[in-house]
């Protein structure tokens, strides 16, 4: 059934083509189709974008977005970049084709021509990227989307390559879904008061937990009980990344630390929850072995930064591994921003004395870095864990960071140093 969209004024200045250039009208009118399709009835002003479209997939990303350029057009509200196929400060550390590579390059270059801040990262929240509270912007990036409705209370649904960058250039979006403040109530409830106090100490915790989010909420919006203590952002992102990446998920809610759930009433908009699940630590085992395809013994590499890395992991990583050099080649995906503050105080210098290979502007799950044959890879993504197999041809061992750290030094896994 065709949806009749109501169009404000401006809108239909720029569709008449009496505003704006033939590229604004040709981003508009995408978003426009879109919202049709999704039976949006009008469409928001958004504040900000997120740009998933600059990773490189084909040819045809690459003209789409150099038309767009030719016809004038220009974001109209800030819009950051996810990662590119490209590390463009060492282009030569991905294994992409001559033409793939040119393709991949021109396509992050016309991104940057189309007004977007080049930042480059999958976590643009760390690189100042902040949208505030019922703010309504347009992200990309699974992780990100997850991330920027849940922690930041933002409001997005999960922008897919081409519409992204439409809706930065219209500065709107589709009026429906996670937009629209109803549909932000949770409606699934998991109970985590059998889970062990110290369990959810141990470093593996919030990844396993979004993973295992992932699978039982799939593209509904839940809230999770029980969750003790105050978690820090890193531990945040990557529950976000793991129910993202294992679902659907683009808002979860943590009840009494999130934003939109100071407690669970508000969660689930007073309303009751329609389906209740009680993790249970059996729940949870399965679910941390779930991320491990390779049986414990040699690995090949070691693989941090999905979502990219921090600053302060990246320190923490440095802390761990008490100047002991690594046996094998630990890739540390990390945002430029990051990277400038390792800088400061040397820690990427003795970083990469130990054995880290650095991987800016894109990552090694997403562009061809790895040694091209298969191998074992370890990492404690739970993101990196999930797409490895399948992305990299790399079996996939998923511990903490401890024991990747104690995995690259010895050349083999080392054991978890958790209870579970």
């Amino acid at each position: 059934m065709s949806v009749n969209i109501q169009l404000s004024e401006g809108e239909a200045a720029v569709l008449e083509g009496r505003m704006g250039s033939k590229g604004q009208r040709m981003a508009l009118e995408i978003v426009l189709e879109a919202a049709r399709i999704l039976g949006a009835e009008r469409l928001v002003p958004i504040k900000s974008a997120h740009i998933d479209g600059c990773l490189y997939h084909g040819a045809s990303g690459t003209l789409f977005c150099e038309r767009l350029v030719e016809l004038g057009a220009q974001t109209t509200v800030p819009a950051t970049t996810n990662v590119g196929a490209l590390n463009l400060l060492k282009p030569a550390q991905s294994r992409l084709s001559g033409e793939a590579r040119k393709m991949a390059f021109r396509l992050m270059v016309a991104h940057e021509r189309l007004g977007c801040v080049p930042s480059w990262t999958c976590a643009p929240y760390q690189a100042g990227a902040r949208p505030g509270l019922g703010a309504q912007v347009a992200w990309g990036e699974s992780n990100a989307v997850a991330f920027c409705n849940s922690v930041l209370g933002a409001r997005t649904n999960r922008y897919g390559d081409f519409l992204d960058i439409a809706c930065a250039i219209a500065g709107r979006a589709p009026y429906y879904g996670l937009h629209v403040a109803e549909n932000r109530h949770a409606t699934m409830l998991l109970d985590l008061s059998d889970i062990p106090a110290d369990w959810q100490q141990d470093e593996v915790f919030f990844p396993v937990l979004g993973a295992l989010i992932g699978r039982l909420a799939g593209a509904r919006v839940c809230a999770v009980k029980g969750i003790q203590g105050a978690p820090g952002e890193d531990q945040l992102k990557a529950l976000c990344a793991g129910a993202a990446s294992t679902g659907a998920v683009g808002l979860v809610h943590l009840i009494g630390i999130t934003p939109e759930a100071p407690d669970q009433a508000t969660a689930f908009g007073g309303r009751p929850a329609r389906d209740v699940r009680v993790i249970t630590p059996r729940m949870m085992i399965e679910a941390k072995r779930d991320l491990s395809r390779a049986d414990t013994g040699h690995i090949d590499a070691v693989a941090l930064g999905s979502p990219h890395f921090s600053s302060d992991e990246c320190r923490a990583l440095l802390a761990m591994a008490r100047d002991t050099p690594f046996k094998v080649p630990v890739y540390v995906c990390l945002g430029r921003h990051s990277m400038i503050d390792l800088e400061r105080d040397n820690t990427s210098r003795a970083l990469e004395a130990l054995g880290v290979v650095f991987v800016l502007d894109t990552c090694v799950v997403v562009t061809p870095i790895l040694p091209d044959h298969p191998g074992v890879l370890m990492t404690n993504s739970a993101k990196f864990a999930h797409y490895a197999k399948g992305n990299t041809g790399y079996d996939p061992v998923f511990g903490s960071l401890h024991d990747c750290v104690a995995s690259a030094q010895a050349g083999r896994v080392v054991g978890s140093r958790g209870g579970w």
